[in-house]
């Protein structure tokens, strides 16, 4: 068997040097994340954040414990609505527009899903969680 040798060519394209983030400390869940909280590691893990800004302000979804790696999927926005608060309820469907007193079945940040119970027909509709606070109900299809 025979084997060709390839060249070996001087400044050819080497490996970037890659950076992963990792916890500086033991993050509990809903930590919102500041800058002491992440630490840049050397090394690459596919699906872990490699910039500090894309992730300084999220909420932690799950504990990471010191040293881990930061997955962009264990992080959220920060939650403006806690389980058990009353929130407002709003349906819209063309001109049409019915605002309701409702309770909030979880816990959610902007853009969240969360379930929520109208107060007056003890209903548990699921919704989007606004910018407000307010949730969003949107038709089922």
């Amino acid at each position: 068997m025979r084997w060709l040798a390839l060249p070996l060519v001087l400044g050819a394209a080497l490996p970037a040097s890659a950076e992963t983030l990792v916890a500086a400390r033991t993050l509990r869940a809903q930590t919102i994340l500041g800058p002491d909280d992440v630490v840049v590691a050397e090394g690459t893990l596919p699906g872990t954040a490699t910039d500090p800004g894309e992730v300084i302000g999220l909420e932690t979804r799950v504990a990471i414990y010191q040293g881990r790696p930061i997955r962009p999927a264990d992080l959220g926005p920060p939650a403006i609505v806690d389980r058990n608060q009353a929130v407002v309820l709003i349906y819209a469907a063309g001109a049409l527009t019915i605002t309701a007193e409702g309770r909030a079945l979880g816990r959610g940040g902007v853009g969240d899903r969360i379930k929520a119970m109208n107060i007056g027909s003890r209903t548990t509709v699921s919704g989007v969680v606004a910018g407000d606070g307010t949730i969003l109900i949107q038709r089922e299809r």
